[in-house]
């Protein structure tokens, strides 16, 4: 079986030798007839940190499945924390990959080491709801309190977006300029057109300028799928009355 050894070790100024765990582990292998093809050890870092150099290389190792088991000297030198453990129980598991711990004798691929797997899932679903209460519990608090909740609406000036299409502004500068994001004034500029549109259907704009802002309705909704656009959000020229035409 191909075994990666990972070792850890808080400090290196205080007595503490990573060889220590990783002989042991070595013995330990080869009583197994284990073929050890990869040895992982970090030194002068925290178990409570989850981002290690030598744990990260190991884990993107797993991913390419480069061995078929893990072995670490104890639980506390691999992971701190119950959800960390068992977030890379996991993805071993996905990728079929045992698990092994020296001195607390726990092994994936035994029936006990299978029930410790579950149990420990277990607590760690137990866990998550329990945040999962705790936030609740906190968000309705703060409604009972008067609090608004999320982020704050952006009232953005429907005639700031059209005076910035009129000088030629293209619609991510307007974005940038607004501080927005590019599909919120499109949303607005369209919601702003329709708006328009609506109050032609009531007889408030005569229904030359009326067709001319639902074209230009159109037309923004097409850029949202990706269509040209035009440059101007102004109204259209009003039709000459016939008597005009005739003079």
């Amino acid at each position: 079986m191909r075994t990666a050894i990972y070792a850890r070790v808080s400090t290196a100024n205080n007595g503490q030798d990573p060889m220590v765990q990783v002989r042991e582990l070595r013995e330990y292998c080869e009583r197994r007839g284990w073929a050890i093809t990869s040895e992982y050890v970090d030194v002068g870092f925290s178990g409570s940190k989850e981002k290690r150099p030598e744990l990260d290389r190991l884990m993107a190792d797993a991913h390419r499945r480069r061995f078929d088991c893990v072995v670490v000297w104890k639980f506390d030198r691999f992971a701190r924390s119950v959800s960390h453990l068992l977030r890379a129980l996991e993805t071993f598991k996905a990728q079929g990959i045992e698990f092994v711990s020296f001195s607390e004798q726990m092994d994936t691929s035994t029936p006990a080491g299978k029930m410790v797997f579950t149990v420990l899932g277990a607590v760690a679903e137990l866990e998550r709801s329990l945040i999962v209460e705790r936030v609740k519990a906190g968000l309705r608090n703060a409604r009972a309190k008067g609090k608004v909740l999320g982020r704050p609406k952006r009232v953005l000036d429907l005639e700031q977006i059209a005076g910035l299409r009129a000088q030629g502004f293209g619609w991510k500068k307007i974005a940038r300029t607004m501080g927005v994001g590019v599909s919120t004034v499109l949303r607005v500029a369209s919601d702003g057109v329709s708006r328009r549109c609506n109050a032609c259907t009531r007889g408030q704009i005569t229904n030359h300028e009326g067709e001319g802002l639902e074209n230009r309705n159109g037309t923004l909704r097409r850029r949202q799928r990706g269509s040209a656009i035009p440059r101007k959000l102004s109204p259209a020229t009003p039709a000459v009355s016939a008597s005009a035409g005739a003079n």
